[in-house]
């Protein structure tokens, strides 16, 4: 079936062949418990490690150790994804997405019997490593299956799927209370997923043409001295890893914030600190989330439209606004109830950009490292901003705090300008 061009008046998904849609479907699957895997440490932690340290869920200890194991997944984030982004330009996506999805699975269900601090270091740097490497392989996956008129909005799809993980991820932490461990055995649901992978996804023709043009010794798959050392790859890959890590770093820092912001807002009209955990989980894990996935649904046509580039530079701009509102406007709850969803939009919407954008950036026997390195590497930024924003939020009150968190939206701003226009482009070959 003939496919459209850019500027064709049928929809974006006409001529989309039923593979391309299983594709995306099983990739958008493994996405979801990804999330999910991080998510659910996020809204557990203070259970978990209160039962673990014998101390109140909101001891300065509890919120010490919280801050340390979420810069060890993001650590362990960068680790996996730098090594299974490579490994699946050598050895195919398929492949490797079983073997990342088969390790966060594997090492959440272990996470039942965590009884000392050791036991989560290393379990949630295992589960890190297969939540990294899966996303860069899975976003390869869609980009190179669809086709260029809707590469945009297929990749969004699968970036916004991550909703479904958060939500999945609130849900469940509200259903087991404190038992937080039998949130952590959901996790091992999407080892299910391996036999569909197995199944049904062929290697992309586009990876299979650069397997054979590297046998011929026209370059190198997978190798981090060509991204690193070549142009224009060197540039892409800096520009991308500098835009993942302010949208990484802000979303531990200022994203979901919103948790804690609805929690204080709460406290603050007499509502009692258990009632006030939960009612903020439902406002983040729920209304902000459902406002954030919108977001990320939109960014691709957005980006379709302005081109990637200024979808990018919208959505930096408006978090930042969006923050400094939801920080010092609300007098309620409620009130917040109503800027969350705007919150969500902006500040998580954005993070859709990398699936639609970070393909674009580099040739397919280089694209999945690319992708890795710009993704997972931000992450390795991202940390040094999440131990930034811990003090800070010691230091001052949560509000003002996050506010000048915000601030750091404007260097995704910077960073975008020095990146090239990709809108209506081939994938670099």
């Amino acid at each position: 079936m003939s496919r459209n061009p850019l500027d064709s008046p049928q929809p974006w998904y006409s001529g989309i062949t039923r593979y391309e849609w299983l594709v995306l479907i099983i990739a958008s699957a493994g996405w979801i418990f990804d999330v999910y895997e991080g998510q659910i440490f996020n809204l557990t932690r203070n259970n978990m490690l209160g039962d673990i340290l014998g101390q109140a869920p909101g001891s300065d200890e509890v919120k010490k150790y919280g801050d340390w194991f979420l810069g060890v997944f993001l650590l362990g984030g960068t680790f996996g994804g730098l090594l299974f982004g490579s490994l699946a330009d050598r050895y195919g996506r398929s492949a490797i997405m079983i073997v990342t999805i088969l390790m966060y699975s594997i090492f959440s269900g272990l996470t039942f019997f965590a009884t000392e601090l050791w036991h989560v270091t290393a379990l949630r740097f295992f589960v890190a490593m297969g939540v990294g490497g899966e996303w860069a392989v899975a976003a390869a996956l869609v980009s190179e299956v669809f086709p260029k008129h809707a590469r945009a909005h297929a990749s969004s799809i699968f970036h916004a799927s991550s909703v479904a993980g958060t939500t999945l991820a609130s849900l469940a932490a509200i259903w087991v209370g404190a038992n937080w461990q039998y949130a952590y055995l959901i996790g091992v649901i999407p080892a299910l997923l391996i036999v569909w992978v197995r199944i049904s996804v062929k290697e992309p023709d586009k990876w299979k043409r650069a397997r054979e043009e590297a046998r011929a010794g026209k370059g190198k798959v997978g190798s981090f001295g060509e991204l690193l050392t070549v142009a224009p790859w060197r540039r892409h890959a800096f520009g991308a890893m500098a835009l993942a890590a302010v949208g990484l770093g802000t979303f531990w820092a200022v994203t979901v914030a919103g948790q804690d912001l609805a929690r204080e807002r709460l406290i603050s009209e007499g509502v009692s600190p258990e009632e006030a955990a939960q009612k903020a989980k439902f406002a983040y894990g729920i209304v902000q989330t459902l406002g954030g996935g919108l977001g990320l649904v939109l960014f691709g046509p957005i980006s379709a439209r302005i081109g990637r580039k200024g979808a990018f530079i919208l959505f930096h701009v408006a978090a930042l606004a969006v923050t400094l509102v939801a920080c010092f406007v609300p007098t309620s709850y409620t009130m917040l109830l109503v800027i969350l969803p705007v919150f969500g939009f902006f500040t998580l919407g954005m993070h859709a950009g990398y699936a639609v954008y970070f393909p674009e950036l580099f040739p397919d026997r280089l694209r999945a490292t690319g992708m890795s390195w710009g993704f997972n590497g931000g992450r390795l930024l991202a940390a040094v901003l999440l131990v930034f924003s811990g003090q800070l939020k010691e230091r001052m009150d949560l509000n003002v705090a996050v506010a000048w968190l915000g601030l750091f939206f404007l260097l995704g701003v910077l960073v975008i300008l020095f990146l090239p226009e990709t809108k209506g482009k081939e994938l670099p070959s």
